[in-house]
């Protein structure tokens, strides 16, 4: 498992927050651009390599906030995410206002539906890993994509 880490630069310090506990108290591997001295590219070049990157995670979370609202970059993500049927999550701490789109899927507002986000991603990941051996790469990530989101949702109560 390895969660792509989108924010605005506002919300970096919840962002490095959220990487600092998914990587020490869950052992999950994290990217998250601040600690990234490629992600200083620009234009397509930035595109391109933020697509690689997004690549070789299996998730992505937002962390949105009312600076998000002026980042193009944030949304860019999201759309590059859903595109390669990887599971969204939204982290929405404070008193931040979702956009409708984003309510689609689950979204956090505390440490503890963090921890839940993970831990019924690894759960949902043991599942599928069990039924790899009868279904295509295609539709297994879609398969994941669908039973973390319902998964995760139901466990928050949305």
């Amino acid at each position: 498992m390895r969660v792509f880490i989108s924010h605005k630069n506002e919300d970096s310090e919840t962002a490095g927050r959220i990487a600092y506990r998914l990587r020490t108290v869950h052992l999950v591997e994290c990217y998250l651009d601040v600690f990234d001295p490629h992600a200083s590219k620009t234009g397509d070049d930035l595109g391109d390599y933020l697509r690689n990157v997004l690549q070789q995670c299996t998730e992505l979370m937002a962390v949105v906030s009312e600076a998000t609202k002026e980042s193009w970059w944030v949304p860019w993500e999201i759309g590059v995410a859903q595109e390669k049927q990887q599971p969204i999550t939204t982290f929405a701490g404070g008193q931040c206002a979702l956009p409708t789109y984003l309510k689609k899927w689950p979204y956090l507002k505390t440490v503890n539906e963090l921890d839940t986000y993970i831990r019924v991603a690894k759960e949902t990941r043991r599942v599928v890993d069990r039924e790899r051996y009868s279904r295509t790469a295609s539709a297994l990530q879609a398969s994941y994509t669908r039973s973390f989101h319902f998964n995760l949702k139901r466990a928050l109560g949305q």
